[in-house]
Formats: C-alpha cells, sequence, structure tokens
C-alpha cells in the first residue's frame, strides 16, 4: 500500500511541476520572435507605446484606403511587403511587428498586442478611413478582436480558429488549461460584434487549425456578415503559396 501511495505522490509532484511548467512558460510555446528581414527606412515606422517602441512595415499610398496586417506567431511579417504592395496597389500598407518581433522592444502578450493594434489602428485610420483589418493564423485573434472595437471597414481572416484555449485544451487534455492560459484569443467571443464584410479563409489540409475551429468561429458572426472559402491542397504554412490566395484576398477588398 505504501508503495501505491508513494507512485501516487510522484505522479502528483510531476503533474504539478507540468502545470507550474507550463504557467511559467507558456509564451514561449506560443511566440517564436523573428528576425527583421526588410529593414530600409522608408519601409519601417516606429510606432511609440507604453514601454518603448514597435515597429510596422508601410508601404505609404496617399487615398482613403489603407490595409493593416497581423501574422502568425512565428512570421516576419516585412517578408509580404512586396507581395501586398503588388497584390493591394491602392491601398497604404501597415505590417504590425509584434512586441519582441524584428526590431520591436518588449515582449509578446495578447493585452500588449491588442493595445499596440488599437493604437496602429486609430494612427493609420486618422489618415485612411476605409481601413481593412487583415491577420493570419495567431493574428487573425488580434484581427477580429481589434474590429470588434474600432471601425474597420472590411476584415480578412487567413486560417482564423475560434479559441486558441479551445485548441490548446484539445492538445493537452489531461492539464486545467482554462486555469493556466493567460493569453486565450478568444475569437468567438468577439465574432458576434462584428457588423462589417468578412471573409475567412481556410487550408483544406491544414495541420495546426482543425477545420472544425474555423467552423465554429464562421458560426458566431451574424447571419449575412461572414463567408468562409477553402483553399485546396494547401496546409497551413503553405496557403500563401496557392494560386488562388492573393485573387480571393483582392475580391474580398
Amino acid at each position: 500500500m505504501s508503495r501505491i501511495l508513494s507512485i501516487l505522490a510522484v505522479l502528483a509532484a510531476l503533474y504539478v511541476a507540468i502545470c507550474v511548467a507550463l504557467l511559467v512558460f507558456q509564451r514561449s510555446l506560443i511566440y517564436f520572435p523573428q528576425p527583421l528581414s526588410i529593414s530600409q527606412p522608408d519601409t519601417l515606422l516606429r510606432l511609440p507605446v507604453d514601454d518603448g517602441e514597435v515597429l510596422v512595415s508601410v508601404r505609404p499610398h496617399a487615398g482613403p484606403n489603407a490595409l493593416i496586417y497581423f501574422g502568425g506567431n512565428a512570421e516576419d511579417v516585412s517578408r509580404n511587403l512586396a507581395e501586398f504592395s503588388q497584390a493591394f496597389p491602392e491601398h497604404a500598407l501597415y505590417l504590425l511587428h509584434y512586441r519582441g518581433f524584428a526590431g520591436s522592444a518588449g515582449s509578446p502578450s495578447e493585452e500588449a498586442i491588442q493595445r499596440d493594434a488599437l493604437a496602429l489602428f486609430d494612427r493609420v485610420h486618422a489618415a485612411h478611413p476605409q481601413t481593412v483589418v487583415m491577420g493570419r493564423s495567431l493574428g487573425t485573434g488580434v484581427a477580429i478582436r481589434l474590429a470588434s472595437q474600432r471601425p474597420a471597414s472590411r476584415l480578412l481572416l487567413i486560417t482564423p480558429f475560434d479559441s486558441l484555449q479551445t485548441i490548446a485544451a484539445r492538445q493537452f487534455p489531461f492539464l486545467p488549461i482554462k486555469w493556466l492560459l493567460k493569453d486565450k484569443f478568444e475569437s468567438s467571443t468577439y465574432a458576434a460584434r462584428i457588423k462589417v464584410p468578412t471573409l475567412l479563409i481556410a487550408a483544406e489540409q491544414d495541420e495546426i487549425i482543425p477545420r472544425s475551429s474555423t467552423e465554429a468561429l464562421y458560426r458566431h458572426f451574424a447571419p449575412g456578415v461572414a463567408t468562409l472559402k477553402v483553399i485546396p491542397d494547401k496546409g497551413h504554412n503553405s496557403i500563401s503559396e496557392s494560386p488562388a490566395y492573393l485573387p480571393l484576398l483582392r475580391s474580398a477588398m
């Protein structure tokens, strides 16, 4: 009996240790900062924030139209600048570098990124009243929450999910994710508040975001607000390689 109790005590201690490790190190499992690839002065905007400044890759363009982009959790958004410049020639472009990413100060967290997103939108919208908000993967969580709080003209979501908490709970069903996870990115909570035209784009062979998660998010939008499209034969990280990718985004503008 004592041996059984000893084994149970060891297992309990191991379980607690795993929970503590997840609580302490979880953001290193969510965010993977990348170095800056394109650093020409005319392509960078320095946005003051509460503890320093974050960088924004930009392509200036006069006129009412702008596009703000939020990338994935391991993305150097500056790499999109040339492609987006060709795809959206009538839009000024603003691609946010999350805190700790590609020259931006600080450390990433959901609330810090969201504050930066609001500050960027307010600055962009003052000059461009028709501001489209776009996010990819983790960035869809940033984009949808922003669009629920600010007057975006359109919302574009690439490989979106309903909740990071839901996805994490599916991957770690034996852990109390609800109580441990700090950055939950609960997009489904904000979807019902969105009133502007919204496009959700899923990858048919997405190995990161289950289709059920994207479809669950889609169902939270009010009827007629959102459209869901699936790009065939592509995965989570290869979706942008599809010849249908940019034309589908352009069609939503």
